[in-house]
């Protein structure tokens, strides 16, 4: 029988979730403290030389630095509100889903607006932006508003999901994930990447405000003609902060289905970081160009596994995602005898990669730039607007090896995903290839498990 509301016992289960919230809320606190004691420790002694590269690179940048400071403070009050006072750990499965579904319809209807506005803004024929787009404007402003009301519960649940999971597939300790899982959809900094000319590797990266594409390539030709080097301004998906950076995910409202799954994946791969922050994986990060793609590619799978089953979980009308996969790749699309093969992008864009890394290892770097200029218009011809395709484009884009590409003929993807599919789970997966920092640890590592694997009859 239920005790009324102001009957001791009642008002004592009160006080007790409280507590439990309080105690919860301080965990996620020291949590907070000690990732970012570790990302410091990532970044190093700060004792570069004035002359390194990273600090020259950083002088031409100053302007446009990303203000972490800024954002973590806003966020973290936002969350320690949510955490002490929301409502979600009392709310059943089906008003759980209801809540981030009808917040992720929402938000692609005021994305739709949104691109609806920046297209009249573009028309060189609209002659009064500002009037033809009012309403759409009113419109847009009006739901902006009833997402900022909804977003921290629809961010609760999507933590207490992706938890659920977790917890479920062995990542707890005395009944709590570690780290406990927190994000918090954000308007993202862009990546200024940085490679040398003569080769393709992250040298260098810096996260900056976002700021538009004639402000890109103006910064992009001064760096690279002062630092002879090779430079990209991208956008980013999600940074594994504290709480975690997660973009809204923007598929068209009738993909609702790819925008769930797109949360789900996003803060499941920012949670892998903070967890392999703790292990040689993540804490030499930084340390070596093998140990950054490694830990890329793991977090996107694991990312991608975790949002399949948040999906077949909570979710399991919603139409999920089809990922790429180097073990088992999707059947070309039939030729038409009479007209050109189709355009495969993944294909095209790894022999691209392959052919550059070749001219590179001959010292050719003039034809190595000029062949890519000319595939990045290939491209562009067949509907994928590549605005820059140079070294710091495939150093970015092909540190995450989860399908073929950008990576060329790089072992790294298939060696994880074939890791893991040999690995009884994915705790075990992740066990293993935490203390994994270099590709020929990354292929031993591989060989072992083949070998104990019995062969199929």
């Amino acid at each position: 029988m239920a005790a009324p509301a102001s009957s001791p016992l009642a008002v004592s289960r009160r006080v007790w979730q409280r507590a439990k919230r309080a105690a919860h809320l301080l965990l996620k606190v020291m949590d907070w403290i000690v990732a970012v004691l570790v990302l410091l420790a990532l970044l190093g002694d700060g004792k570069e030389q004035s002359t390194s590269l990273q600090s020259r690179v950083l002088s031409l940048a100053r302007n446009d630095l990303f203000d972490y400071v800024t954002w973590e403070i806003d966020v973290v009050w936002g969350k320690a509100r949510q955490e002490l006072f929301g409502v979600q750990t009392y709310l059943d499965n089906d008003v759980q889903r209801a809540q981030v579904v009808q917040y992720l319809t929402r938000l692609s209807q005021v994305q739709a607006l949104e691109a609806q506005i920046e297209r009249i803004y573009a028309d060189p024929g609209t002659g009064d932006p500002a009037a033809a787009t009012a309403d759409l404007r009113e419109q847009s402003d009006a739901l902006r508003d009833e997402l900022s009301q909804d977003q921290p519960l629809a961010e609760a649940i999507i933590e207490e999901q992706v938890s659920a999971v977790l917890a479920d597939e062995g990542f707890r300790l005395l009944g709590q994930v570690l780290p406990p899982v927190s994000m918090h959809f954000s308007a993202l900094p862009d990546a200024l990447i940085i490679s040398p000319r003569d080769h393709i590797e992250m040298v260098d990266d810096l996260e900056l405000n976002p700021i538009p594409v004639e402000q890109r390539e103006a910064l992009e030709d001064t760096i690279d003609a002062t630092l002879d080097v090779s430079s990209l301004v991208v956008p980013l998906g999600g940074l594994s902060m504290y709480p975690s950076m997660v973009e809204e995910p923007d598929y068209p409202p009738e993909y609702l289905g790819l925008n769930v799954a797109r949360a789900f994946e996003v803060t499941a791969h920012e949670w892998s970081h903070l967890y392999l922050a703790f292990f040689p994986l993540g804490f030499d990060y930084a340390a070596r160009p093998d140990t950054r793609i490694i830990n890329e590619t793991v977090a996107t799978f694991f990312g991608q596994e975790i949002a399949l089953e948040v999906m077949a979980r909570y979710y399991p009308d919603l139409t999920p995602p089809v990922y790429l996969s180097f073990l088992s790749p999707p059947a070309p699309p039939a030729e038409n005898p009479t007209g050109p093969p189709p355009f495969d992008f993944n294909h095209e864009m790894s022999v691209t990669r392959s052919h550059v890394d070749e001219l590179l290892k001959q010292g050719l770097i003039d034809e190595a730039e000029q062949y890519m200029e000319a595939q990045r218009q290939v491209f562009v011809s067949h509907g994928y607007a590549i605005r820059k395709l140079n070294q710091a484009y495939f150093a970015f884009y092909g540190g995450y090896q989860n399908e073929p590409g950008a990576a060329g003929a790089d072992p790294i993807g298939p060696a994880v995903e074939e890791l893991r599919a040999l690995s009884p789970d994915l705790l075990a997966w992740l066990q293993t290839v935490r203390g994994i920092t270099t590709r020929d640890q990354l292929l031993a590592a591989l060989d072992r498990a083949r070998e104990q694997t019995p062969a199929k009859p």
